[in-house]
């Protein structure tokens, strides 16, 4: 373990906390995570780094952000974090908040908030919201329609399951990330083949035929909703990862009556606060909705930049603007545009190459991004931002980069 402190944070700004502290988990992954740490300097907080990446290797903008940082290998050590945490408690007083905005590190956060006595959601909270068979626990007592499921104890429960509900079933880990080791199956005999190796912590869930559809934005610490966004998937994220298919995600100008009411329903059944949500939903043919997924996060992968591009804001400064207790009732914004995420995949050849693809997207493209290595089985190689007001002209951009030879 090492330690790297740094300059005093700067003087508060009005509307912030003044002498507040906060322990930001991992703040160098996503690289893009560093604006919410840039967003609370600005906002005079002292912010306290603690990940698993050497000093050396952050940023130069994450080491000028950061009060101090407190490097760890492991972060799912929790008698190293516990000792880490204690430190910076040491050396700077009461921690105020512990957040990681990241899926991976959820139930780290939750653990040290109930150990240094920090508001925010607990073990036994995120245990509960993050289980897919807990969503389909709380969907249902919510009213809120859902797909049902099952807990994947061996093949004969749920091939009894499939009984009832009709197959193809999607099985997936009980709790998982981005669709990692999600897969279907469409029989008895693949149901058997599926068993051949233990499945420990799986459910099995009825599949539903439908484009998905999100419900992103931030709740205040009253429950209100302040902002509120929708974003659809080309192809779901399961059939990206297993068949290695490109894909693209886009920004709606116009949220749904029905989603925005289901969403709000949904984040009310939650119970969220002074929080970002990430919900997923079926639409179905006839236009109605069903509820997939609930994530305690931004969305992933660069959709808090499609935000900012979508409306010509910065969630970055918003959070930090909610977590340091400014106003946030009074914010306005407006869904100017139409933004997409469009990848590449390495093993597949183009018809356009990347020069004329640039050459011919113009102003329409706002960044070319090759992701990270974890994040490529799902999302690609490779992707571009692009904006635009008509959605044909979206999808024209889709097909220009993505069209294979």
């Amino acid at each position: 373990m090492s330690r790297k402190p740094l300059a005093a944070a700067r003087g508060c700004r009005e509307g912030s906390l003044g002498l507040m502290n906060v322990v930001f988990i991992s703040p160098h992954f996503p690289p893009h995570f560093v604006h919410f740490v840039t967003a609370l300097r600005e906002r005079g907080v002292t912010v306290l780094g603690l990940g698993d990446a050497p000093y050396d290797a952050l940023s130069h903008e994450l080491r000028g952000a950061l009060t101090e940082y407190f490097f760890t290998p492991n972060l799912n050590d929790p008698d190293a974090l516990l000792r880490a945490a204690g430190y910076l408690t040491w050396r700077h007083g009461r921690i105020h908040r512990i957040d990681s905005l990241n899926e991976t590190w959820l139930e780290v956060e939750a653990r040290l908030r109930e150990d240094f006595h920090v508001p925010g959601l607990l073990p036994a909270e995120i245990l509960r919201l993050r289980s897919k068979l807990g969503m389909h626990d709380l969907f249902k007592q919510a009213g809120i329609p859902h797909p049902d499921a099952t807990p994947a104890r061996d093949a004969a429960h749920v091939k009894a399951f499939a009984k009832r509900v009709g197959y193809p079933l999607v099985l997936k880990p009980d709790v998982g990330v981005g669709a990692a080791h999600t897969f279907k199956v469409k029989s008895d005999a693949e149901v058997d083949a599926a068993f051949t190796h233990p499945l420990p912590g799986y459910a099995a869930q009825a599949f539903v035929r439908g484009a998905i559809v999100t419900y992103d934005g931030m709740v205040d610490g009253d429950g209100h909703i302040f902002c509120a966004f929708s974003h659809e998937y080309g192809i779901g994220i399961m059939e990206a990862v297993n068949e290695q298919r490109d894909n693209f995600i886009w920004s709606h100008r116009e949220l749904s009556p029905q989603l925005d009411e289901l969403g709000r329903k949904t984040v009310a059944a939650l119970g969220l606060r002074e929080r970002w949500f990430h919900l997923e939903f079926f639409r179905l043919e006839d236009g109605s909705y069903l509820a997939l997924e609930a994530n305690l996060r931004p969305p992933g992968s660069v959709l808090p930049d499609m935000m900012n591009y979508a409306c010509d804001i910065d969630v970055y400064r918003l959070w930090a603007r909610l977590l340091t207790g400014g106003s946030v009732r009074d914010f306005q914004y407006t869904r100017k545009y139409h933004v997409c995420h469009t990848s590449r995949r390495a093993n597949r050849s183009y018809v356009h190459s990347h020069a004329e693809v640039v050459a011919r997207l113009g102003d329409a493209l706002l960044q070319h991004l090759v992701m990270p290595p974890v994040f490529q089985n799902a999302l690609g190689n490779e992707i571009y931002l692009t904006r635009h007001k008509d959605l044909e002209a979206m999808h024209e951009a889709v097909r220009l980069i993505q069209t294979t030879t």
